[in-house]
């Protein structure tokens, strides 16, 4: 199966594009954002990466032909989850939060979380292919990113937030000029996760503190999340909040400790090192 069988793309408008999997059918299928700007052209989130992603965005002429542009595209994972991080290995420029970078240059499928099942994939992107012998290759980021960094796209800007508590090197992507957030994993409208081995309910709630604070303080008016679709600030403002009154109860605590350690012997047990090596196809 080609690239461009495998994706779909839809133009929301002002340079910026929602990319999919078509063929990986499952709640983890990450949304994929590529955002235009002036200078600099930026990918947020790459998938799982068993097709080449940016053979698809050329393909596809995403990025227009404007000699003028030297910056070569720059990929950005919201954090280190297989999801979202599987294709970063395509791309010469890779950003990622640094709390993160290791997992991601040693090819760490436990901290990736590495788990895929056939049954996701509804049409093999090559013959023979299986979900076990998936893994996230390593990849060296080219670009360490911390809270506060500005990523310069020419005429926008994106400011990073880190954003802990799914995942320890979890960041949120801010256009403050116009009030668009990409929010990864550290909130969308579903069932919000912390209970994974690198999760962290104290960080978690600091985050959607922080959350409710760029609502209340009228800097966001539309969430491009990790998954599902978007939505607007009142509907963030509502999750945010309803997880801060959650978390702390005694019967959420003791569901995510047992989720937790049910979770990490099934990752330890399905991501051992031997199997790291497998091909998983770019092309």
């Amino acid at each position: 199966m080609s690239a461009t069988d495998w994706y779909a793309h839809k133009s929301l408008g002002e340079g910026l594009y929602w990319i999919q999997e078509k063929f990986f059918e499952s709640s983890n299928r990450a949304n994929i954002w590529l955002l235009r700007g002036s200078h600099q052209d930026v990918v947020i989130d790459t998938g799982l990466g068993l097709r080449s992603l940016p053979d698809y965005i050329n393909s596809k002429g995403l990025l227009g032909d404007d000699p003028q542009r030297k910056n070569p595209l720059l990929a950005i994972a919201t954090h280190a989850h297989f999801d979202h991080s599987g294709g970063l290995h395509q791309f010469q420029q890779v950003g990622v939060h640094s709390a993160e970078v290791d997992a991601l240059a040693n090819g760490d499928n436990f901290e990736t979380v590495t788990w895929l099942s056939d049954r996701e994939i509804v049409q093999a992107p090559w013959p023979g292919w299986r979900a076990r012998q998936y893994r996230v290759k390593a990849v060296q980021p080219t670009h360490i990113l911390q809270e506060g960094d500005v990523i310069n796209l020419g005429d926008r800007q994106l400011t990073v937030l880190h954003m802990p508590g799914h995942s320890r090197g979890s960041i949120c992507l801010h256009d403050g000029d116009n009030k668009m957030l990409f929010s990864g994993d550290v909130v969308y409208d579903g069932a919000m996760i912390d209970w994974l081995p690198t999760s962290q309910v104290s960080d978690y709630i600091s985050s959607c503190e922080r959350l409710v604070g760029l609502v209340d303080s009228e800097q966001v008016d539309q969430v491009m999340p990790g998954h599902y679709h978007t939505f607007g600030a009142k509907q963030l403002h509502r999750i945010a909040s309803g997880y801060i009154d959650k978390a702390g109860t005694c019967p959420a605590r003791f569901s995510t400790f047992a989720w937790r350690t049910l979770a990490g012997l099934a990752l330890r047990a399905s991501n051992t090192r031997g199997g790291a090596s497998a091909s998983q196809g770019t092309g």
